[in-house]
């Protein structure tokens, strides 16, 4: 019995053991996260990059952008980012650099690269290739499309899903601006007519002063 007790153990530990280094591995991709990202409207993305060097730090991220009208950076102290835009004036990638005396993303650290952009592309979701440069001269590419069978790459390409875009908010607010137009004839109307029996009624005093003067 001792044996099959320690046998059962030996098993679950195993079994925990692949399961936290599958976390692991995971968490070490560069991702990307952008809650309630919706087909053909703006968003806030963050890309979360990880160094997974031990003896090199991250000192630059690539991010391939695709061809997106609009696309803006949050500033964030010791990186500079740079903008690429096409002939067409759209958005193809945005570089971050580390500057000159920041040291990077150390070993075991994270940084996080947020940026607005949009409006995103009108498909169920998008992929956002993204190039990460170490200290040492490394260069990971993470590009990798997922597997036909779901099964992760191993350097996955950083995406997002995106919802349906929803036209219910612009139809409340073209419903509402109409309503408002509205009231605002009918409140026009309404004062028009009471200072029209306003006038009128000031001029019937007017004659009936002159009559009673001249009566007089």
């Amino acid at each position: 019995m001792y044996r099959s007790i320690s046998r059962a153990t030996g098993t679950a530990a195993s079994a925990a053991a692949l399961v936290l280094l599958a976390c692991g591995t995971a968490a070490a991709h560069v991702s990307v996260d952008a809650p309630g990202a919706q087909q053909g409207k703006y968003s806030v993305a963050t890309f979360r990059v990880p160094t997974e060097s031990e003896t090199a730090s991250t000192t630059a991220l690539t991010v391939t952008i695709p061809n997106l009208k609009s696309a803006r950076t949050e500033p964030i102290p010791g990186w500079s980012s740079k903008v690429e835009k096409n002939d067409k004036g759209e958005v193809t990638a945005i570089t971050w650099t580390a500057e000159p005396g920041n040291p990077g993303v150390g070993p075991g650290q994270f940084q996080r690269f947020a940026l607005s952009l949009g409006p995103l592309p009108k498909q169920d979701a998008v992929s956002f290739p993204a190039k990460q440069t170490y200290s040492d001269g490394k260069v990971v590419e993470w590009n990798q499309p997922e597997g036909k069978d779901g099964a992760e790459p191993d350097h996955p390409a950083p995406s997002l899903t995106l919802a349906k875009g929803s036209t219910s908010d612009d139809h409340s607010a073209d419903t509402a601006t109409t309503t408002a137009a509205d009231d605002t004839d009918d409140t026009a109307r309404w004062l028009g007519g009471i200072g029209l029996a306003l006038g009128v009624l000031g001029v019937a005093l007017g004659l009936g002063n002159v009559i009673r003067a001249r009566q007089s």
